[in-house]
């Protein structure tokens, strides 16, 4: 099985040596995203706005290797404080259908930006 990348023009382009996102087969691997938009500008006024940026810029990368956050079945999500979880996980609930993903949460110093978060995905559908 051939790993390829993909590159979506809807999200931030790498800032160092990785791809957006690999995909391996039935799996996409989607590298972190944070609230950042394809332009390089920081989506910042609030934290929900932020949130909302992440999985947009998860998903454009999804939806150019024909999948979506559908397909989800793992996200990690770092946050900067944990007093923004409640509001990161009704934003996470809008946006992921169930069967919600198997989920890890931790805090980290992510330098100002609030969050971000990878994703595997898995999809029933031949390459």
């Amino acid at each position: 099985m051939a790993k390829e990348p993909v590159f979506s023009a809807g999200a931030p382009a790498p800032s160092g040596g990785y791809s957006q996102g690999i995909r391996a087969g039935r799996i996409l691997y989607l590298s972190g995203q944070g609230p950042g938009t394809a332009a390089g500008d920081t989506v910042q006024p609030t934290f929900g706005q932020s949130v909302r940026q992440v999985f947009a810029n998860l998903d454009s990368v999804a939806r150019a290797a024909g999948m979506s956050l559908a397909d989800a079945v793992k996200i990690n999500v770092y946050i900067e404080s944990m007093d923004d979880f409640n509001e990161m996980d009704r934003i996470y609930r809008e946006v992921f259908p169930q069967p919600w993903p198997a989920r890890t949460t931790v805090q980290v110093g992510l330098g100002g930006i609030g969050i971000e978060v990878d994703a595997v995905l898995w999809s029933d559908r031949e390459e």
